[in-house]
């Protein structure tokens, strides 16, 4: 019995950086790219260098234009679904995990 709540403590902690990651597997993360670029999706694999595997993705991709009578930057943003994505991880700037509540 005292194995078991040892086990369950061990896979709810976060002691390392990639724990945080390991806990949001099949989850909801948000994910910002150097380029740029938003991914929203569910988590399936990642490995230690954050290269990720996310399904059912949202991306955002920002662009700024500038208006060539004003000289004003014009941001436009472009969005996307995918099914499925490999992101690499040197791209990877920030992985956000799910909100928790509770």
């Amino acid at each position: 019995m005292v194995d078991e709540v040892d086990q369950q403590q061990t896979t709810n902690t976060v002691e390392e950086s990639l724990d945080l990651i390991r806990l949001s597997l099949d989850e909801l993360i948000y994910v910002k790219m150097r380029n740029d670029q938003e991914l929203r999706g569910r988590l399936h694999a990642y490995d230690e260098r954050l290269n990720m595997i996310l399904g059912d993705v949202e991306e955002t991709v920002m662009t700024i234009e500038t208006d060539e009578e004003t000289y004003e930057e014009i941001y436009k943003y472009t969005k996307q679904n995918i099914p499925m994505l490999f992101v690499r991880g040197d791209g990877v700037v920030l992985v956000a995990p799910p909100l928790r509540v509770g």
